[in-house]
């Protein structure tokens, strides 16, 4: 019996980052990384299939047992009804019943938050890849910052030189 064209193997599906939040990655200190789906309006997949998100602002919030991302600008589709699109608009995510339950109890800890590190496609699918994020201490950031400087100092030094090799 051969298989029909619905259940192809995952080799058809390709992963297109459209938008990645990396203020959140110096903000925070990422534990926990989930994928999970996105309710969205048709222009509003048009939107972002275009580039047109902004994730620098927005976080997550657990409400009645559903996750919530608040402050993801998307900017409405050109020929979509301006009259009523809201771009900043609460938009739910979509979990597995197992995964939602262990992120309501870890966002429960004192100190966590639920920040969307990146939007992507999945195929036809819009995903956002939400992380499980303690917020940096100032001097966490100092220390990030100072180690980054370093690691460019060093690749600056060795660049373009060639060691162990006698030509």
């Amino acid at each position: 019996m051969a298989k029909s064209d619905s259940t192809r193997v995952s080799s058809d599906k390709y992963f297109k980052v459209v938008a990645d939040n990396r203020k959140a990655r110096f903000d925070f200190i990422i534990l926990e990384k989930y994928k999970a789906g996105l309710i969205l309006e048709g222009f509003e997949v048009k939107s972002i299939r275009l580039g047109k998100v902004n994730l620098k602002e927005s976080f997550g919030r657990v409400e009645n047992e559903e996750v919530w991302i608040y402050g993801m600008h998307i900017n409405p589709y050109k020929s979509a009804d301006k009259g009523k699109i809201d771009p900043v608009r609460p938009r739910k995510v979509l979990l597995k019943k197992r995964e939602l339950v262990k992120l309501i109890g870890k966002v429960a800890e004192k100190g966590l938050t639920l920040v969307p590190l990146k939007i992507f496609f999945d195929g036809n699918w819009a995903k956002v890849e939400l992380g499980l994020a303690k917020a940096k201490k100032k001097y966490e950031k100092r220390e990030t910052l100072r180690t980054r400087e370093v690691k460019r100092e060093i690749e600056k030094a060795f660049k373009g030189k060639t060691y162990g090799r006698t030509s």
